[in-house]
């Protein structure tokens, strides 16, 4: 298949991990992907499909080549892929890596822009529940993976470090990221830390970010908490394995990929429900979760620290149930939810053809000859119906 990707950053994040994943396997495959840029668009992953770059800030319909399909991702390649899509170079399938409206600016815009294509693809049952609720489309569902890169390294005991409690803190300006409640994350640990001065507290952020943000910056002068800001997924997996609790305080996420890989390297989860963390949490089974209104982050965070014994049941859970997750599998979901929609598309094309031809022979009936009929082969009825 061809496939066309509007992608408008490759910078470090979830998401932009989740678009170099299926794009690197569908390659892999032997699909012919692209990968249409805006001409400053970052690439800070190894991506191994083409790509092509718009000689424009903004993608335009006319940079789109011609292929099987076009996957938007974010409201604002929705417009372009469609106008594309209008043009015969492709069906226009949406891949939702986040459900925007409720948490972002221009929801007037984000939220029509799921009423463009019937093709969805979502990462979890919350969020296709949530989308099913308003607008009626009920996508698919392709899970978010984990790296292979990612395992326990079993360092933990050798590092002989003092308790390590960890999380991700990302760059506030402009604004984006009240969802992930970093505010209340950095009070709630600020309390642990109080309780329990000998613990680290360690705040990983990818680098790009931290050095642009002043804010980062000003925390790390603190001198109260530990900054990581990891190259790639090697020093990111030593991170992780270098944390005994790793803490997620996002209140909406569709995939919540962190918390999982944290898991897979053997740290102990304690988080907030965001809803797409449902897929892989199970409270007191292989995490500890609340919702936000409980105000408990701390408190589960100290409740693993005096328990070492449910710290290490919790861990190993959640290392066990974290194998399911791969991003094999998400690459194998997304390539049959593609050939589901070629295929439903090819048969609605075939029923429109064949309903116009219906049609149009009701407006143009065919003339048949009355009987007797004159060839001498038969001039009773039921025997020309017995012929046919």
């Amino acid at each position: 298949m061809r496939l066309t990707f509007p992608i408008l950053t490759l910078s470090h994040g979830g998401a932009q991990r989740m678009l170099v994943e299926l794009t690197n396997g569908l390659t892999a495959m032997g699909h012919q992907v692209t990968i249409l840029m805006p001409v400053d668009g970052v690439v800070s992953y190894d991506i191994r499909s083409t790509i092509i770059r718009s000689a424009y800030m903004d993608l335009q319909e006319q940079d789109y080549p011609s292929g099987d399909v076009i996957v938007s991702n974010f409201h604002t390649t929705v417009p372009t892929s469609q106008a594309a899509s209008n043009q015969g170079k492709g069906i226009h399938v949406r891949l939702s890596l986040c459900y925007e409206p409720p948490f972002l600016p221009d929801s007037s815009l984000s939220f029509p822009s799921y009423h463009v294509t019937e093709y969805l693809i979502v990462l979890s049952h919350w969020q296709q529940e949530l989308i099913r609720l308003n607008h009626g489309i009920t996508g698919n569902i392709v899970p978010v993976g984990i790296s292979s890169s990612f395992k326990n390294m079993k360092i933990r005991h050798s590092l002989q470090e003092p308790l390590n409690i960890t999380a991700i803190l990302r760059k506030t300006e402009p604004g984006f990221s009240w969802h992930r409640e970093q505010d209340y994350l950095i009070e709630q640990l600020d309390d642990v830390k109080e309780q329990y001065p000998y613990v680290n507290i360690n705040f990983i952020s990818p680098p790009d970010e931290f050095n642009s943000s002043e804010a980062l910056q000003k925390l790390k002068a603190t001198g109260k908490y530990r900054f990581f800001t990891p190259a790639n997924d090697e020093e990111l997996c030593y991170h992780y394995n270098g944390a005994d609790i790793f803490v997620s305080s996002s209140i909406f996420d569709t995939g919540s990929l962190p918390g999982l890989e944290a898991m897979r390297c053997g740290a102990a989860l304690v988080c907030v429900y965001s809803g797409g963390n449902m897929e892989y949490t199970n409270h007191e089974k292989n995490c500890l979760l609340s919702y936000r209104y409980e105000n408990r982050l701390g408190e589960d965070v100290i409740r693993l620290i005096r328990d070492p014994n449910l710290r290490t049941k919790l861990a190993a859970q959640g290392e066990r149930s974290s194998h399911k997750w791969t991003w094999a599998n998400s690459v194998r979901l997304f390539e049959q939810a593609i050939r589901d929609f070629l295929l439903k598309k090819r048969l609605t094309q075939k029923w429109s053809l064949l309903l116009s031809l219906s049609i149009d022979a009701r407006r143009h009936p065919i003339t048949i000859p009355k009987y007797p009929v004159e060839i001498g082969v038969a001039s009773e009825p039921g025997l020309l119906c017995d012929s046919l």
